[in-house]
C-alpha cells in the first residue's frame, strides 16, 4: 500500500504557515514499512493531516491516493472497509468508549476484523500495566491508562499502516517506550508503516523519515 500526498493544502490553514512545511504543498510517497515522524508545532494542522489520511476529513485541495485512489472519491463502505483492514490509527482524543470496561472497548475492536485471539488482549495488557484495569470503566482510567489501552486497541485489527497522533502525551519515557515496542513489533508482523505525528521529535523513535509540518 502507497500513500501519496499531492500538494495537499488545508483551505483552513494560513499561508504563512505552509510556506516552510515539508509536507503541506508538496509531493510525498509513504510507503509500507517505513516509520515516519511528523513534527508539528501546535497550528500547524497536525491532527487535521491525521484525519485527513483517515478520510476523516476532506477540506483541503490537491489530492490525497491510497494506491493510487483519491480518497475523496471513496464511497462509505470503501472508507469502511480501508479503516477497518488497511489502516488503523490513534486519535489524539483516544475515542474510546468510556461507559464501556476497558476489556470490552478492546474486545469490540478485536472481534470487528480479528488479527489476535482474544487471549492476546491480556498479554498486551499486562505488558503496557494495565492488565488490573480490564474490569474497569474505560472512562474512570487516567489518560495515561486510556493512552494504553487506545494504542492496544489499534493494534486489534490488520493494517498496513498505523497512524498515531500524539500517542505518548501522557506517558512517561519508561512507559512510552514500552508501548513503542509493542507497537513497532506488532507493525512488523503486518510489514506495516508507521506514521508518529507529535509536537516534538520523539527521542526513543528511530524514524527512516522526520518531516517537518
Amino acid at each position: 500500500m502507497v500513500i501519496a500526498l499531492k500538494n495537499i493544502v488545508p483551505q483552513f490553514l494560513e499561508k504563512e504557515k505552509m510556506e516552510r512545511s515539508a509536507i503541506w504543498q508538496q509531493q510525498l510517497n509513504f510507503t509500507k514499512s517505513e516509520k515516519i515522524q511528523i513534527v508539528a508545532p501546535s497550528g500547524s494542522g497536525k491532527t487535521s493531516l491525521v484525519h485527513f489520511l483517515y478520510g476523516l476529513r476532506n477540506d483541503y485541495d490537491g489530492a490525497l491516493l491510497f494506491n493510487d485512489k483519491k480518497i475523496k472519491t471513496f464511497a462509505a463502505t470503501q472508507l469502511a472497509d480501508m479503516r477497518a483492514t488497511k489502516m488503523s490509527v490513534i486519535f489524539q482524543d483516544l475515542r474510546l468508549f468510556k461507559e464501556y470496561s476497558v476489556a470490552q472497548n478492546l474486545e469490540i475492536k478485536r472481534a470487528l476484523h480479528p488479527f489476535h485471539t482474544s487471549s492476546r488482549i491480556n498479554e498486551m495488557a499486562k505488558r503496557l500495566g494495565v492488565e488490573n484495569k480490564l474490569e474497569q470503566l474505560a472512562g474512570t482510567c487516567s489518560y495515561g491508562e486510556q493512552q494504553r489501552i487506545a494504542i492496544i486497541r489499534a493494534l486489534q485489527q490488520p493494517f498496513d499502516f498505523i497512524i498515531m497522533d500524539e500517542p505518548f502525551s501522557h506517558l512517561d519515557e519508561t512507559n512510552g517506550k514500552k508501548a513503542l515496542e509493542l507497537i513497532e513489533e506488532e507493525a512488523a508482523q503486518r510489514s506495516a508503516g508507521i506514521i508518529l505525528a507529535d509536537l516534538h521529535p520523539i527521542p526513543f523513535f528511530e524514524a527512516t523519515r522526520t518531516l517537518h509540518l
